[in-house]
């Protein structure tokens, strides 16, 4: 399985009275790299994968995507860091007119065995003429196949 990896920078105003990075934030974090990561655009100079990158990120664009579920869970506190955090994103479910997008949201790489968070998104497309899901394509679930892995087991820890 191949996964998309997205550096994200953290901002001083991402920090909370505990000096960590808020829950709503990391929220915002996920919402980064998972537009960086699916949203076609001009530009390439952040080296990221650009195989997901088939939405239209423009005004007039005939699809939109939007959020039917997030699941979170938090692992461990990050704090404030330079370096950015190493977003990774797969995808466990290719649906009909939605998917579902995983996250490990890493310090500094895989390597380093700081997982601060996972989460899952469900994006429904929606075609901007009817205000209604759209199927996703034949070009899209085949880019997208290639990014398929094994969906994240989320359910409340027991301790």
């Amino acid at each position: 399985m191949m996964r998309v990896h997205v550096p994200v920078h953290l901002r001083w105003g991402d920090l909370d009275a505990y000096n960590h990075v808020n829950n709503v934030e990391l929220m915002r974090l996920l919402e980064e790299a998972r537009v960086r990561a699916f949203w076609r655009s001009g530009e390439d100079e952040d080296g990221v994968d650009r195989g997901m990158a088939l939405i239209e990120a423009e005004v007039g664009a005939d699809t939109v995507t939007l959020i039917a579920r997030h699941e979170v869970v938090y692992l461990a506190p990050i704090a404030y860091r330079r370096a950015p955090l190493d977003v990774q994103l797969w995808i466990s479910h290719l649906g009909g007119a939605s998917l579902d997008v995983c996250y490990d949201v890493f310090g500094s790489g895989e390597a380093s065995g700081d997982l601060y968070a996972r989460a899952v998104s469900t994006i429904v497309l929606l075609d901007t003429a009817t205000n209604r899901p759209r199927r996703i394509t034949d070009e899209e679930r085949l880019a997208w196949s290639v990014y398929l892995g094994e969906p994240l087991q989320l359910g409340r820890s027991r301790s």
